[in-house]
C-alpha cells in the first residue's frame, strides 16, 4: 500500500501524485522535484510487501542516503590495493565478508531489499575509514577489498539498479522544463496558441511529451 504523508493515497483524498510530479516537484504536497534513482532508492528502502509512505523529509533523506552510498560506492572502486593479501585484522575480515554473505541470503528472502541497503550502509563506514586511513588497508586485505567492490557493483548497479545522476544537470533540466511550461501556461491563456504549439511540438521533438491535465496543470514524461 502506498501512503502520502501517512495517509493511504486515493483520489477521495486528493493527494494523488503521478511519477512526472514527482520528477518535476510540480504537486502542492511536494517541497522539490527528485530524481528517478532516488525515487527508487526510496522505494529499495522499504519490503514491497509493507507500505511505503510518500513524503518530503522521507525523499529528501533518501535524496542524501543514496548519494553517501554511492560516494562510498566511487571511493571503494579506487582504494588502493595493499601489498597484503589477507587482512590482519581477521574480526573485521570475517565482519565484512558476513556481511556480503548476507546480501544473497536477503534477496532469496521474497527480496528484501532494505535489508540489502541496510548491509551495504554498515560497510560505508568502514570504506570511509580506510580511505581516510583511519583503518588501514592492510588490516582488510587485497582479498576483501575486491570481495566488497565485486559485491557492491553486481547489488548496486546490476541487481538494484542504480546509476550516478548529476544532481546538478538534473535541477538544471528541471527549471528549464517549468520555466517552459509557465511560458505555455501563459500563451494559452492569451489565447496564443501558435505558441503554445510551438513549445509542445518543439519538446515533442526532443522527447519530452506534455500532458494537459484537467486541473490545468502541465507535467510532462521524458
Amino acid at each position: 500500500m502506498i501512503t502520502i504523508n501517512g495517509r493511504k493515497m486515493g483520489k477521495s483524498y486528493n493527494n494523488q501524485i503521478k511519477l512526472t510530479e514527482m520528477f518535476s516537484g510540480n504537486h502542492p504536497l511536494l517541497a522539490k522535484g527528485y530524481s528517478p534513482m532516488t525515487i527508487r532508492f526510496f522505494i529499495l528502502q522499504t519490503h514491497y510487501r509493507s507500505t511505503l509512505d510518500f513524503g518530503n523529509e522521507a525523499l529528501q533523506a533518501a535524496e542524501k542516503g543514496l548519494k553517501r552510498l554511492w560516494d562510498a560506492y566511487e571511493i571503494l572502486l579506487n582504494l588502493p590495493l595493499p601489498e597484503t593479501q589477507e587482512g590482519t585484522d581477521t574480526a573485521l575480515t570475517t565482519k565484512i565478508a558476513t556481511m556480503l554473505d548476507q546480501l544473497d541470503e536477503f534477496m532469496n528472502d521474497d527480496f528484501n531489499t532494505a535489508k540489502v541497503l541496510a548491509n551495504l550502509f554498515e560497510i560505508v563506514p568502514i570504506i570511509n575509514s580506510i580511505s581516510h586511513k583511519h583503518i588501514e588497508a592492510g588490516m582488510v586485505g587485497t582479498r576483501t577489498i575486491g570481495l566488497m567492490q565485486n559485491q557492491f557493483r553486481t547489488y548496486i548497479e546490476n541487481i538494484l539498479g542504480l546509476r550516478h545522476e548529476q544532481a546538478q544537470d538534473n535541477d538544471k533540466l528541471s527549471g528549464t522544463l517549468e520555466l517552459l511550461i509557465e511560458l505555455r501556461k501563459e500563451a494559452r491563456a492569451k489565447k496564443d496558441y501558435a505558441t503554445s504549439d510551438k513549445i509542445r511540438n518543439q519538446l515533442q521533438d526532443l522527447g519530452i511529451s506534455l500532458k494537459d491535465d484537467k486541473d490545468g496543470n502541465i507535467t510532462y514524461n521524458i
